[in-house]
């Protein structure tokens, strides 16, 4: 059994108390947050927790075994810094942190702690995505010629990161997760309507070495909310919308070829192809409690998170370099790949024994 805190408990953090408190095999021992109004709502939801608005708190409690971290971004390398230097295994919300620098050093602590460092990658552990990615596997769709994701709606606006931070880390995450390889350049551009200097619209382009590309179309600034992904396939297509209650995933058996042969240009026809629609059954269950239980059996049994710190890593970096880009007016930057890095941020994860 093991006793966990959650730091944060605005916006998220409930949804992780709530989660963790479902799970046979650990205990919500202790909130931690700043608002002594939302603490006195999770008390009186949760008798049993202890609260504090003091992280120190959380960290110096030798009974606790692991923190989620579920703060504004900008705290999130002070409070998960503080909850790796106390031996704690240490879960935290996307992004990682706010710069790779930060994301290495919390990768380096935690292998010297020798704790489990997880990110809250949440839609990887959802059905939808994992039967894409099966889908990829298996060839169904062919060869991924590009992708198109669109993340949209009316705010909530941030005042420490802007749009791209906030809401494409979940669009990002998805795409390598699927594609199971790293963009190799990024171009992004965006416009701050409502705050000065913090972008409410972007639009980035992710470049592969295969030639393939990624869309990602993020908002808070638009009427309608907006959650929808296209894979086009050299064989079929895909359009994933997480707002449908039922059918998420649909699956087109469309396409267009070129004719091999032609002698002239009257010769010369597109051959396009129109086949069935379908929808694939999927399994149903919360993906964040599937995340949470994930980080507790990594906690036991030492393995890597499937969302691991090189994964949260590599959010960070294309974030980074995009934030680049908008600053150049859309440049292309380049991205360093994996292979690039450090040996220490190659293993994902700490090998531990279990608490």
């Amino acid at each position: 059994m093991y006793n966990i805190a959650v730091i944060g408990c605005g916006y998220w953090g409930p949804n992780l108390i709530r989660n963790f408190s479902a799970l046979s095999d650990c205990t919500v021992k202790m909130v931690c947050d700043l608002d002594e109004t939302r603490l006195t709502h999770m008390k009186r939801l949760y008798p049993g927790i202890e609260t504090t608005c003091e992280s120190e708190h959380v960290t110096r409690n030798g009974d606790i075994d692991a923190v989620a971290v579920a703060t504004p971004v900008r705290l999130h390398f002070e409070m998960a810094r503080k909850s790796l230097l106390a031996g704690k295994h240490t879960f935290i919300e996307k992004p990682m942190a706010s710069s790779v620098a930060e994301c290495r050093e919390l990768t380096a602590l935690a292998r010297q702690q020798q704790v489990t460092l997880m990110l809250g990658h949440t839609f990887i552990y959802s059905p939808p995505v994992r039967r894409i990615r099966e889908l990829v596997d298996a060839g169904e769709l062919g060869e991924i010629q590009y992708i198109r994701s669109r993340r949209l709606n009316l705010g909530l606006f941030q005042t420490d990161i802007n749009v791209a931070w906030d809401l494409a880390p979940h669009d990002i995450s998805i795409i390598l997760y699927i594609l199971g390889a790293s963009p190799v350049s990024v171009n992004c551009q965006g416009k701050a309507h409502i705050h000065p200097e913090i972008e409410d619209v972007t639009n980035m382009t992710l470049n592969f070495n295969n030639g393939g590309l990624a869309i990602i179309q993020s908002s808070w600034l638009d009427p309608n909310k907006v959650r929808e992904m296209t894979f086009v396939g050299s064989k079929k297509m895909l359009v994933y919308n997480d707002l449908e209650p039922i059918e998420k995933i649909k699956i087109y058996d469309k396409g267009v070829k070129i004719p091999p042969h032609y002698d002239t240009f009257a010769e010369f026809h597109y051959s396009y192809h129109y086949g069935d629609m379908y929808s694939p059954w999927l399994k149903q269950y919360e993906p964040l409690k599937e995340e949470c239980q994930h980080f507790l059996d990594c906690i036991r049994t030492g393995e890597k998170p499937e969302s691991c710190a090189l994964e949260g890593l590599r959010v960070v970096q294309i974030l980074e370099a995009a934030s680049e880009s908008l600053k150049k007016g859309g440049a292309r930057v380049e991205i360093d790949p994996p292979d690039q890095m450090p040996e220490a941020f190659n293993s994902c994860f700490a090998e531990t024994e279990g608490s």
